[in-house]
């Protein structure tokens, strides 16, 4: 099957679900939420069948293929937005009852199915940016992403939280578009193309590589938006606490995660050999990496909320995984490059995040709260829950023999090899702060004393599954990293 098929099924996957939203009952949304967790899942299956052109033959000549391309990284991304969604939904699922409670009639679910189909559009530009070949096609399917979080972020539209953070989104995003559109207007007067095959071959032979420089600076700090990474990273508390949790979990790994990609396409060619900017580039990638990781990290330890606590854990990740790039180094077959390590480090990240979310989901419905004190006594509550997530909590901080230790080790490895050692000191610094604030839970859940008035969170069956399932997937990749690295390819 083309591959360029799997974006197609898509969005005409996502239409189908509004049509079903706009005819179907109005008191129970939850077939449509099955339906495109089903739909998603077969795509996800199609994945891995797609085949791209074959250099010589007729589709090869396609215009299509200037824009669109379709290699084993592409794979990876688009079956990882496909993963993260089908995840979402099933969060969102089990979410219905506060999002009916602040859009429509908390004793009907009209108005909620809209949440459905969102994130599969979502999906769709996830997916396309996964493929970009093309500056303006990869500003196209940002965009596409961007918007369809405008909606989701300020979707519970009763809850002034809700609107606060959809209105901060907003505002940045815009700004973040701006940068975006500026840095490739340079890049396009400093290299006369937006193909970013041909701007790798003419990098060599650039004389003046000052614009093109100016244009990278400004592409970096608009996808630094996108990643969370700072100086573009004031968002990211607020957003994530005022929008709906599953929403939130959409954010902190698939929008991450198309960022990042996209960061991989515009960086690979300011690093083929010869490039006279590739220093440069270094310089800022290394400055955004420690900037973020002393940001991130330092910011968490004073948190009480655990949402909040997630979002400046997410600014410390975007900074070990910048920093992998700022050490930049070619994949091999035989040795885990850049690419390679930001990848895993991306997929052990989505595992421990959305189980993290699954989590929190149920306990901001049974408890009404997204403080650290509602996880009190749960040891004692709900002593299975509590142990998933000491596990969780332990891979996040990079304890070893879990998948957690991989992405770290592979990034500290990388950037030792280049020899980034004040980078490194400063890496260390946030990862040790990273035990600190993620035990606090830990610390919680088995020491502190629950709330006589705190009932038991039990997990429903969705919820259950799935989070048993990412934390066996969390202590198994511990052991045995091979399977996400065979993904790679």
């Amino acid at each position: 099957m083309p591959a360029y098929y799997l974006e197609a099924l898509t969005v005409v996957l996502g239409l189908a679900l509004l049509m079903f939203e706009a005819f179907g009952p109005a008191h129970n949304k939850r077939p449509i939420g099955m339906f495109a967790v089903f739909g998603l899942c077969l795509i996800l299956t199609f994945n891995f069948f797609a085949v791209g052109p074959k250099e010589g033959s007729a589709m090869a000549d396609w215009p299509l293929w200037n824009f669109y391309q379709f290699d084993s990284l592409a794979r990876f991304y688009k079956g990882f937005a496909l993963v993260c969604t089908i995840l979402v939904l099933l969060m969102a699922m089990d979410f219905r009852s506060i999002l009916s409670r602040f859009t429509e009639n908390p004793e009907s679910e009209d108005g909620t199915g809209e949440f459905f189909a969102l994130p599969v559009f979502a999906c769709a530009g996830m997916m396309w940016m996964a493929s970009a070949k093309d500056l303006i096609g990869a500003f196209v399917a940002l965009e596409l992403v961007t918007i369809t979080f405008y909606v989701l972020v300020g979707y519970m539209r009763r809850n002034v939280g809700s609107l606060e953070a959809g209105v901060k989104y907003l505002i940045l995003g815009a700004l973040s578009t701006g940068f975006l559109v500026y840095g490739i207007a340079w890049i396009y007067g400093a290299t006369g193309t937006m193909n970013l095959d041909q701007i790798g071959e003419m990098m060599p032979t650039l004389e003046n590589p000052n614009a093109l420089l100016f244009g990278i600076a400004l592409v970096l700090v608009a996808l630094g938006f996108k990643v969370g990474a700072v100086p573009m990273q004031m968002w990211i508390p607020d957003v994530y606490q005022g929008a709906p949790t599953p929403t939130t979990a959409f954010l902190s790994v698939g929008s991450k995660a198309a960022g990042f990609i996209l960061t991989i396409r515009v960086l690979q060619p300011m690093f083929v050999e010869g490039s006279p900017v590739a220093t440069s580039v270094t310089v800022i990638l290394g400055i955004m990496a420690a900037a973020s990781l002393l940001v991130g990290n330092l910011a968490a330890l004073a948190q009480s909320n655990f949402k909040r606590l997630l979002a400046y854990s997410s600014i410390a990740h975007a900074g070990f995984i910048i920093l992998a790039l700022a050490a930049w180094k070619s994949d091999t077959s035989d040795e885990l490059g850049s690419i390679g390590a930001v990848s895993f480090y991306l997929a052990t990240y989505l595992l421990m995040t959305l189980a993290s979310f699954f989590v929190l989901a149920q306990v901001r419905i049974q408890t009404d709260s997204e403080e650290i004190d509602s996880f009190n006594g749960l040891g004692r509550r709900n002593p299975t829950l509590a142990l998933l997530m000491t596990v969780i909590m332990a891979a996040m901080a990079g304890v070893p023999l879990t998948a957690g230790f991989w992405g770290k080790f592979f990034v500290f490895s990388l950037a030792v090899e280049a020899g980034l050692w004040w980078a490194v000191g400063i890496a260390f610094i946030g990862a040790a702060a990273g035990f600190y604030y993620y035990f606090k839970l830990i610390r919680s859940m088995w020491w502190n004393e629950p709330d006589r008035d705190t009932a038991s969170v039990v997990l429903p069956q969705i919820s259950r599954i799935s989070v048993m399932t990412l934390t066996a997937l969390v202590v198994v990749l511990g052991f045995w990293p091979q399977p996400i690295l065979w993904l790679l390819g």
